[in-house]
């Protein structure tokens, strides 16, 4: 057995470091799914637009990549929501 100095902390956290715990874990998923969602919209519209000067299709690949970014960015928001806990997703 190798010799390590550091106790074995096993025991649980207090009830007040899991609260907040809890909170900053919620705080920083709340600062971080509108950039995600606003991220993806402008990646698809980005290229969509850039795809439509290179092809000279005006607005239609930008509007159908910005919708699909759309679609990804909500996907992907509903992904990273902690579940109800009753097992279903």
């Amino acid at each position: 057995m190798p010799s390590d100095p550091k106790p074995d902390n096993t025991e649980s956290p207090s009830p007040a470091a899991q609260k907040a715990k809890s909170f900053s874990t919620q705080m920083a998923l709340a600062m971080e799914l509108p950039f995600v969602l606003v991220g993806t919209i402008l990646v698809g519209g980005l290229i969509g637009f850039f795809l439509d000067r290179w092809l000279h299709t005006k607005p239609i690949l930008a509007l159908v990549l910005g919708g699909l970014g759309f679609f990804a960015g909500v996907r992907e928001v509903l992904r990273r929501l902690p579940g109800d806990g009753d097992g279903k997703r």
